[in-house]
């Protein structure tokens, strides 16, 4: 164990990743040609390194890396890896800047914190799940799934679905919300008929509907039992309509990735509007946000699951009394998550079993991060 009164940063590197994908991803209102992620790290003097790789979008990526190197890190320096709360303080001003997107430092602020937990772990030899507190070593897991094809093929949803339950998921996110409403259903109904009752459906519509078409849709899959809808209603309006949706339809709806603050979060929750959050570790300020989010959701009787990002989302669920499930995509449509990490957990049983060494438990794939790495 690393001395209780060290720990000091002395450096910190900010590495983006970028890996093409074979085939371009299609939802109900994005397109995604590539998976992109930034390797963080914070070296500390006790020689206690630690490491993650957060922010899975091409979004704003070398500004990032950017914020990270030129503003954050020059904070931090000389500073205690041990206090990650303060550390998170310290770092938050720098989303005060009304000329640019808060985004992006939210984002590298994510990138920091997720590293600064992996040192802790490390120096106190411990998993983070149980650093935490933890409420088990294992948590159900569930796939991305059912992206759109070109033909709209519904015998590909049933054999992804089929395909998905024998690898051990307990559930899958349908991808929905760029068809018609009653063609979407089409989708859910197809997912269901091959799945089965004991096995979660989760219809995405990525905030791809109007309100009636929430409503069409909802009423159109009513008899699937699907777990919930997630995101249903276009962003501009979608506090007010989730909850509308909820009061009309009597369905469980499910937001969060879209915002990116716990404040956010706390009015969704305050505002009636869903049954469950899936606020995105590293989109809204990875960990200790997450976390914050979870306290607040638990005062409200509501569940909480990551959005993506499955190298942090199990142990941030497996920490926290009111965690539902952590999501991972398929190899061919993230191929980062499993390449990257050289010891993933295993998925058997309906549940990802973590890792019980220190940190985050990953060993990274350093030969491919010196492949991918898009800053040279």
């Amino acid at each position: 164990m690393a001395d209780a009164k060290g720990l000091e940063i002395v450096r910190i590197e900010a590495i983006p990743l970028r890996m093409p994908l074979d085939k371009p991803l299609q939802g109900g209102t994005f397109l995604i040609r590539a998976r992109a992620t930034i390797l963080t790290r914070v070296h500390t003097r006790d020689g206690v390194v630690g490491e993650c790789f957060s922010n899975n979008e091409d979004l704003g990526q070398l500004e990032i890396v950017r914020i990270i190197r030129d503003e954050l890190a020059p904070i931090l320096v000389g500073r205690s890896a041990w206090h990650v709360e303060a550390r998170w303080q310290d770092m938050y001003p720098a989303t005060r800047d009304f000329l640019r997107d808060r985004r992006m430092a939210i984002r590298a602020i994510a990138c920091v914190d997720a590293a600064l937990w992996d040192a802790v772990g490390k120096a106190l030899g411990a998993p983070l799940h149980r650093v935490w507190g933890g409420m088990a070593d294992e948590v159900p897991a569930i796939a991305m799934g059912a992206y759109y094809n070109a033909e709209n093929d519904l015998g590909i949803v049933r054999d992804e679905i089929l395909a998905l339950k024998e690898r051990g998921f307990a559930g899958c996110k349908v991808k929905v919300g760029r068809l018609a409403p009653e063609k979407d259903a089409a989708r859910v109904r197809a997912a269901r008929e091959a799945a089965g009752p004991d096995f979660w459906l989760i219809p995405d519509p990525n905030q791809g509907y109007s309100f009636d078409e929430s409503v069409r849709f909802a009423r159109a899959i009513k008899e699937l039992d699907v777990l919930w809808i997630e995101e249903p209603c276009h962003w501009h309006n979608d506090k007010a309509n989730l909850a509308r949706l909820r009061a009309v339809t009597g369905i469980p709806v499910s937001a969060g990735q879209s915002e990116i603050t716990a404040a956010g979060c706390r009015e969704l929750l305050a505002s009636g509007s869903i049954d469950a959050c899936n606020f995105d570790a590293s989109w809204g300020g990875c960990p200790t946000e997450w976390r914050r989010v979870a306290a607040t959701a638990e005062s409200y009787g509501v569940g909480v699951y990551p959005h993506l990002e499955p190298q942090v989302g199990g142990a941030l669920v497996a920490s926290v009394p009111n965690g539902l499930y952590v999501e991972l995509m398929q190899t061919s449509r993230d191929p980062l998550y499993p390449r990257l990490i050289s010891n993933p957990p295993r998925i058997a049983d309906g549940k990802m079993h973590l890792s019980l060494e220190p940190g985050w438990g990953m060993v990274l794939d350093q030969d491919l991060v010196e492949h991918i790495r898009c800053d040279r």
